[in-house]
């Protein structure tokens, strides 16, 4: 199902670059170790680039030929987010998801990695490094807590509720200001919408059935392979504002989840319609 990648070596190697690299700099940072990326809330850190320099640097012992996409690469190469699309194989890598919170010390951010094949996403895997512990998902084979025990669950969204009793993540800062206007609005019709600053653990819980809905603006794919297939096998219905399916190539045309395809479609009329 993923080009025999070696899905657990994949995770294990997240576990690696997060016990070598991520934990060491938690609440650790200097203040050199710290720097703006785009603007004030998109940071990058030591961690961030440490731990995917470790992660690229093992990458073809898991997955030889494939076509690497870290978040930090691209940062620093954006022509290489154009090799996606078309590789047969790729690895794409989130080393560090919540930097924000990373930076400031809040212990909610994750590392992400998923396995693109054909212009597919046909695994993807969310590791907390500090529960020490990863869910993972391969294309039709349902989506799976693995603690280090080596014990497994399966994750299954929550059932449907009406909009008004609805408690989901928005991330709505990338709409344009007088539309956000309108969706922020809009956002009173359901019961709670937050954000946690991070999408590592927003579609972690989701999958676990503690979310009803998940909405998002931009799309980069290391903060959205992983976690939509994640909430997929898990059950939920997911696709961009227009309808249309998520793919790898997509980095805009917003992303919405939800426990089911009548959920769905109410909150994509109710609430984010601009």
């Amino acid at each position: 199902m993923s080009h025999s990648v070696d899905i657990a070596a994949l995770a294990n190697l997240l576990q690696e670059a997060a016990v070598k690299e991520i934990l060491p700099r938690f609440r650790n940072l200097g203040s050199g170790d710290v720097r703006m990326k785009s603007e004030a809330i998109d940071l990058v850190t030591e961690g961030d680039e440490a731990a995917e320099r470790l992660i690229k640097a093992k990458i073809d012992e898991i997955a030889p030929g494939a076509v690497f996409i870290g978040e930090e690469s691209v940062a620093a190469d954006p022509a290489l987010l154009d090799k996606l699309a078309g590789a047969d194989l790729a690895i794409v890598v989130d080393p560090i998801d919540g930097t924000f919170n990373f930076a400031a010390g809040l212990p909610l951010f994750g590392v992400m990695a998923s396995v693109v094949a054909g212009g597919e996403t046909v695994a993807g895997i969310i590791y907390d490094p500090l529960g020490n512990d990863w869910v993972i998902a391969e294309r039709g084979s349902g989506a799976w807590m693995c603690r280090p025990d080596g014990t497994q669950e399966r994750l299954s969204v929550t059932a449907g509720v009406t909009v008004e009793n609805m408690v989901g993540v928005a991330s709505a800062g990338f709409y344009a200001q007088a539309e956000r206007r309108i969706v922020m609005g809009n956002m009173a019709k359901v019961r709670m919408a937050t954000s946690y600053r991070c999408a590592a653990h927003e579609y972690r819980i989701f999958a676990g059935g503690h979310l009803h809905f998940l909405m998002y603006q931009k799309l980069m794919p290391w903060d959205h392979l992983a976690g939509a297939l994640i909430a997929e096998e898990a059950g939920a219905y997911a696709a961009r504002f227009d309808g249309s399916r998520y793919l790898p190539a997509h980095t805009n045309g917003g992303l919405l989840l939800a426990t089911d395809r009548e959920s769905w479609e109410e909150l994509r009329r109710e609430v984010f319609t601009v």
